[in-house]
Formats: C-alpha cells, structure tokens, sequence
C-alpha cells in the first residue's frame, strides 16, 4: 500500500475496529458516527476529480487547505515581527485599537526599532517647542468658483463603499464622523441611506459607473445628480478617476451580491451585474474633464468638487495642469491616491505593480501645481497606508493639505487584517453584507471608537508639530523630515524630493525628471501618450 493512502486506511480499520467493540459491548456509537463520517470524507477525496492533492492524500489532503485558511491568523499572532508591515505590521494596528479605545498608547522601555537602518525616518524636534491648538487642524477648501466652502479636519475617512462595507460600517463611520467633526468619503459605490443617516459630512464620490446618479444605460444623469448633490449633508464631491488599490481597472459587483438595497442605492438593476468600467463616459480629455468638474459645481449649487487619482503616466497628468491654465476652470480639490492604497480587492499585479506610490505621486502633483502657479488655488489630499500622527506629518510635509485614511478606521471598527474582505466572510462584520455576521458590529460602540481615534490621533500630531517648534500643519515642510540613506548618510526630504519653484513650468527650463522628459510634450486635448513618444515606439515594432 502506498504510503499516502495509510492515515486514509488507519481510518478505515479504526471504523472496523469501533464497529466491532460496539457490537460486544454498546457504547461506541459516537465514535462509530465520528469515524464513519471522515470514511466517507475519505471516499469523497478519492472519488473526485478536481483536487489531486486530496485524490493522491484521502483525508490528509485536507489539512493542507486547512492550514492555508489558517496562515493568515498563525502568522499575524505567533510569527510576524511587530513591526512587519503586512500590509500593516501589528504595532500599527494595536496604535489604531488604543487610540480607538481611549487607552494608553504610551511605549515602554524605548523603541524596538534600528534607528541605523536605512529608510529610517524622523522629524527634528526644536529648543523652543510650542503647543499647538487643535483648532488650527482644519482646510478651507472651494476656489473662486465655488459659492459654498467646506472647512476639512485635516484628518478624514477615505473612500471606502457600501457594499463593500457593511451597513452597520457605513453607519458607524458617519456616526463617527459626525461626532468628531471630519468628513466621510462615500466611496464611488453611492450615495446610501446609512451615510446619509449616520449625520456626518460627506464627500461624495462619482466614479465611472456614476452611481446614484445615473440613467438606465449607465450614463451620467445630471437631474439624479442635482437631487442627491444638494443635500445638506453632502459637503463635497469628488470625482473619482483611478484608485490606488487597482489604478486603470475597472470593477464587477457580480449580479447574485446585488441585493434590493443595493440596486436602489446604486440605481442599477437588482440582481444583475453591475459594472464600473475602466473609463468615463462622461470626457475624453483633460478640457472636458475639466469641464465635466465645472458642470458638477455648478449642479451641485457652488459646493466644491475635485477629483481623485492615483498618478501613472505622467504626461496625462501634465495634460491635465495645461488644459487648467488654458481654460482656467480648477478643480477645487485634489486626492492623491497612492499605489499602497488596499482597500479596494484587486488582481495581484494590480496590488503589487501598477501605480506610482503616494509619496513620488503627491511630490508630483504638488510640484507641478507650484511649477504652474496654481497651488494657492487649489487644494491636495492624499491617501495611503495613513495610520499614525508621523504618517500625517511625513505627507503633509511633501505638499497635502490634508490626509484620508480608510484601513486606519477599519481597525477602528474592529478590523482584525484577517484579509476576507473580498470573500464576504469578515469575522468582524466591516466588509460584508451578511446580515448575520454584520450584526456583530454594534454602530454605538463603533462610532464612539472612530471619533476617539480621529481625536487621539490629532492631539498626537499636535504633539508631535509642537515638539518641533510648528504652530499648525501648513507650517511642516520637507525641511522638517529626515531620511537615512542605504549609505548611513541623513538627509532632509527637501534634499531627497526637490521641490519646483513657483512658476518653474511656466517659464521652462525645469531640469527635473520627468517634468523634463515630459511637460513640454503633454497636451490638454488628450490623455493618450505624445505624438512623438508614439512614433518611436512604432518605429522601434517596425
């Protein structure tokens, strides 16, 4: 007998072996029940066709799909270091939890990290610290063609969609954020009862399936959007290009997880698939886009609308900045998107391999809006694996004015990192639409706990502005932010991202890749690559 197959025969004789002492002696008929049922799982493995591991290894097979079930928990609990950041390390999300809970999240006996290690960061504290006011914590947002202005904590919720979230989520994040004074990203999945009901400030994402505002073909429908745009609770609207998670890809709700409630939320049809696709209908090219954008602020009675990308190629970005100064119509806002960005499920390679980072990502749309003489006029969030008051400091000081983070108010939630997200099977009840499993999220509870980290979370980075000397966030620069070098060296960010000079672009010369590889080739009439650029890849096929 071959090997494999002898846990699968132990079984056999062990049921054999039962029947027999049950037939002398009763008793054993829970033990007859037991082994009878792993007999016929054994049976099972060898009769079918389309697992050979559990055809080679009858019952044995089994633990191996068992154990790669169980890997993710073994390794967050008994084998990662704490500050193995996959996709985020155990320090950081214990930070999370007891900021979330109000409790101590002081750290004993000095640090665990080789502050001589490369990629090592800090800020520079000052001889003559301050204490900053919480209140300074906040950006006006809306440019000179905006009527209604939304002053942003500088702290917010990214987008993150109903559907993706559960309901009992959605609500406790309004909830939340209603209580702590920041706004809540609806994500592009639509404008839902429960973010209207939870009474937070919303920003409201329109992405290329143009939920919640669209006709019965998929297209933008400007009268659904007016409706829903001018409820009071809707504070801003963000028009959603890409997304770090899966920059350039498109999505698939598939039609069984498109329930009643969702279907209404979104206004597609119950039931059948419902598509976001990789592009918008609604432009073409940087001037409609931004004509797209002046159209929105107008349907929305002057609020102020933006648009959120994560930057790839950057001369469509550059096509972008020049269809602005061409038409002057600005977009009030700007997210940066970085490629870490995780809560939206993706292909590996998308995850892995597409996208710029967030910190290159925002150094460029910063840099080109000061190069173009456009920063004072509009303003930058950014978002990507943001969970401490030094992630906040570090991207405030490359350019944003504010921060959003969604995985950070996950934990907050009670998010575990058990990465089911996309399986409908989350132990904790955020990212699923079980109603069974959902119901373990108790919303009181977990709106208390996103307003306590929102608020620890900001009292730290006053702290941590006032150990430096800086009254409020638009002080930091990248003058405050130190980066150790593979060679030991330090380095100021100012040295390791060099920033433009205002109107650099304008006047040219700039001597910065890729803006000298490709501003001067970037057009405002189209995102596709430049004439010259496509020449040569042609000649080079021929």
């Amino acid at each position: 007998m071959p090997s494999r197959l002898i846990p699968f025969a132990l079984t056999v004789l062990a049921l054999l072996v039962a029947l027999w002492a049950t037939s002398l002696h009763g008793g054993w008929w829970i033990a007859v029940a037991l082994l009878a049922a792993l007999n016929a799982l054994g049976i099972a493995d060898l009769r079918q066709t389309h697992s050979a591991v559990r055809r080679n290894y009858p019952l044995i097979g089994r633990v191996r799909f068992l154990a790669e079930d169980l890997r993710p928990f073994v390794r967050q609990y008994f084998v990662e270091d704490d500050n193995d950041e996959v996709p985020f390390s155990y320090a950081q999300r214990t930070l999370v939890y007891q900021r979330s809970k109000s409790v101590l999240d002081k750290l004993p006996f000095g640090t665990e990290r080789d502050l001589y290690t490369a990629k090592h960061e800090w800020i520079n504290h000052s001889m003559a610290p301050v204490k900053p006011a919480l209140e300074e914590f906040r950006v006006q947002v809306g440019g000179d063609r905006c009527s209604k202005p939304y002053s942003a904590s500088v702290l917010n919720i990214s987008a993150m969609s109903f559907g993706s979230l559960s309901a009992n989520a959605v609500l406790a994040l309004s909830r939340g954020a209603a209580r702590g004074g920041f706004y809540h990203d609806t994500g592009e999945g639509g404008l839902s009862d429960y973010h209207l009901e939870g009474g937070g400030d919303l920003v409201w994402e329109i992405g290329s399936g143009y939920f919640s505002c669209r006709d019965e073909q998929g297209r933008f429908d400007p009268d659904s959007f007016a409706r829903r745009a001018r409820h009071p609770r809707v504070k801003m609207i963000e028009l959603k290009l890409s997304q770090g998670a899966k920059p350039g890809h498109g999505g698939i709700l598939p039609g069984q997880k498109v329930s009643a409630e969702i279907a209404r939320t979104r206004a597609v049809p119950e039931g059948q698939d419902c598509v976001s696709p990789a592009t918008h209908s609604a432009f073409s090219n940087p001037i409609e886009l931004l004509e797209f954008i002046d159209r929105l602020r107008q349907l929305a009675d002057g609020k102020p609308v933006g648009f959120k990308l994560a930057i790839g190629h950057p001369w469509e970005w550059f096509g972008i900045a020049k269809a602005m100064l061409e038409t002057d119509l600005l977009p009030d806002f700007i997210v940066v998107d970085g490629a870490e960005g995780g809560t939206g499920a993706a292909p590996l390679e998308f995850a892995d391999n597409v996208g710029l980072p967030l910190r290159e990502a925002l150094l460029l749309v910063h840099n080109t809006l000061v190069g173009c003489g456009l920063r004072e006029k509009i303003r930058i969030g950014a978002a990507g694996k943001i969970i401490s008051a030094f992630d906040m400091a570090r991207t405030l000081a490359l350019g944003a004015d504010w921060c959003n983070a969604a995985r950070g108010f996950m934990f907050s939630l009670g998010c575990i990192q058990s990465q089911h997200c996309h399986t409908g099977k989350c132990p904790t009840g955020v990212a699923t639409q079980d109603s069974e499993r959902q119901k373990a999220l108790n919303v009181a509870d977990k709106a208390a706990r996103v307003q306590q980290f929102h608020h620890n979370t900001l009292h730290a980075l006053a702290e941590l502005l006032g150990a430096a000397g800086l009254n409020r966030p638009a002080e930091l620069g990248p003058e405050h932010i130190m980066h150790r070098l593979p060679t030991g060296e330090i380095r100021a960010y100012a040295f390791y991202y060099p920033q433009l000079a205002a109107g650099a672009l304008l006047n040219g010369g700039v001597d910065l890749s890729p803006y000298r590889e490709f501003w001067s080739k970037a057009s405002a009439q189209r995102f596709n690559p430049p004439q010259d650029l496509a020449e040569l890849r042609l000649s080079k096929v021929r």
